[in-house]
């Protein structure tokens, strides 16, 4: 994973900025093929007040295409652009087409479950990126929408439609990795982390009903 993306996003207008951006990234890419890993997760622009929506798409795009895609096929490692909350690609429509301009197996999606539930539905994006998709981030959240506040959940204890979100996955045949976004505990939650992972995996609602 590159650290440098959040602070120094690629979308800046300050060269200076995206210089940082670039180098962590670069960095981040030769480590993965030191290590033997296949990707590398990008967070790849930031909307904000100084940077327009458009801007902070193409932007991203030609720094990606220009300084880091290059570098990414030399090596053989994924690019991974994962849809985060900043304020960037905002549905599975755009994202898949933001992907898909690159013209590149190098570049793939990292979907995460989580990020998608304020404005969408995990299932939904699943089917729309297809085998974009190379790896996963899984979490919940349960919404309290008259309230305007979200709050993290146990796996299978929030508003996400996990049996829908396998079937989703099996249509599209993945068979990648994914990664928990969750807070650590002792050996017992962690075996319970597992058991919920596994009922999911087979379909099933992650938490059994006592």
């Amino acid at each position: 994973m590159n650290m440098a993306h959040w602070d120094n996003p690629l979308s800046s207008d300050d060269p200076e900025v995206v210089n940082k951006s670039v180098k962590g990234m670069e960095t981040s890419l030769r480590n993965a093929r030191l290590w033997g890993a296949d990707t590398v997760l990008l967070v790849p622009a930031v909307v904000n007040p100084k940077t327009m929506y458009k801007d902070a798409y193409t932007r991203s795009q030609k720094m990606i295409r220009e300084r880091l895609l290059p570098l990414a096929q030399d090596l053989k490692v994924v690019i991974a652009v994962e849809e985060v909350w900043n304020k960037f690609l905002l549905s599975p429509i755009e994202f898949a087409r933001y992907v898909d301009e690159f013209k590149s197996p190098w570049v793939k999606a990292y979907f995460d479950v989580g990020n998608v539930v304020l404005y969408g539905y995990p299932q939904d994006w699943v089917r729309t990126l297809g085998n974009r998709i190379v790896k996963m981030h899984i979490k919940d959240f349960k919404m309290d929408r008259r309230e305007g506040r979200f709050y993290w959940k146990n796996i299978g204890e929030g508003d996400i439609d996990w049996p829908e979100i396998r079937k989703a996955l099996s249509e599209i045949g993945y068979e990648g990795f994914m990664t928990t976004e969750i807070q650590g505990g002792d050996a017992a939650y962690l075996k319970d982390v597992v058991a919920r992972l596994n009922r999911f995996l087979a379909g099933q609602p992650p938490v059994t009903s006592a």
